[in-house]
Parts: C-alpha cells; sequence; structure tokens
C-alpha cells in the first residue's frame, strides 16, 4: 500500500500538508487552551513546521515530476534542520545545564532586528527550553517533534527517491 502511496508524489505533499496543519493546531492548543509557554527552540520548530507546509503545499498546486525535485529536497533539508533543533531541545532536556539556556534571549533578538516585531502573537514565547511541561507515552514535546521530523523526512524522501526513479 505504502509503495502505491508513493508512486501519487501529489498525495504524499497533501499528507504532509494536513500532518503539518495538524501538529501546528496542537500546537496552538498547547499554548492557548492548556497554557502552555513555547520557548524560543519551540518556536524555531514551528516556523520549520509551517516552512514544510508551504513547500507541501507547492507540490499539491504543482503536481509536475519537475516541482518533485525541489519540493522533497526542501521538504527533506526543512525535515533535518527540524530534527536537529528538536533533537538539540531534547538533550537540554535530558541534560540540563547548570543555567538554563536555549540559545540568544528571545527578546533581545527582537531588540536587535527590528524585522522580528512583525513575528505573528502566536511565534511569541519566553518559556524555558530545559523544562518538560508536556509527555505523552514518556515522551516530551521535543521528542514528538523529532519523531515527526524525521518521519515527515523520510517520507518526503522516499517519495522523491520513487518520484525520480520513474523520470
Amino acid at each position: 500500500m505504502l509503495v502505491e502511496l508513493l508512486n501519487h508524489p501529489r498525495r504524499i505533499w497533501l499528507s504532509i500538508l494536513l500532518v503539518c496543519a495538524g501538529l501546528l493546531s496542537f500546537g496552538m492548543y498547547l499554548q492557548h487552551v492548556v497554557g502552555l509557554v513555547p520557548c524560543p527552540m519551540c518556536i524555531v520548530q514551528r516556523y520549520v513546521m509551517v516552512l514544510m507546509g508551504l513547500v507541501a503545499l507547492l507540490g499539491v498546486i504543482f503536481p509536475s515530476r519537475n516541482v518533485c525535485l525541489p519540493v522533497g529536497g526542501g521538504l527533506v533539508l526543512l525535515a533535518g534542520g527540524g530534527a536537529y533543533v528538536a533533537a538539540r531541545q531534547s538533550w537540554l532536556q535530558w541534560y540540563p545545564p547548570e543555567f538554563a539556556t536555549c540559545g540568544r534571549d528571545f527578546y533581545g533578538m527582537i531588540e536587535t532586528f527590528p524585522l522580528q516585531r512583525a513575528i505573528p502573537m502566536i511565534f511569541k514565547g519566553s518559556g524555558d527550553c530545559t523544562k518538560v511541561d508536556w509527555t505523552f507515552l514518556g515522551g516530551s514535546i521535543a521528542n514528538w517533534s523529532f519523531v515527526a521530523f524525521v518521519g515527515l523526512g523520510l517520507l518526503a524522501l522516499a517519495t522523491t527517491v520513487r518520484a525520480l526513479g520513474r523520470l
């Protein structure tokens, strides 16, 4: 069944788009309903997820084989970057430093880069990257984010390789 599905890259891109939208919606639920404050690393992962959704949308809108490599390659690169940030956050959660830090101060970045003032309210956050506020089956949000990025990246890679093999 998966091999048959991989023969239709447009369906895969649509699936990736829907998964990205679902994960982002769940993140918004955790933030606005449950009350969890996202940390700067969570915000970076949200940006990557939004970009992955937009790239997948390009694959849905333009389903030609010529678009398969840029869409698949873009998704694989973005998923790799998202997985890296999620893995780093997971590492910080498992082995917290003496002084909680997860990169540059988010508010300091806003003051330094005026373009950052245009960030939508849903991407603002100041939580601690080392803190585990929520778990599911023993995994933190960062752990599950890593799994999602790796899974979506492997799916995009398999779809691209399969599509290029048919050219």
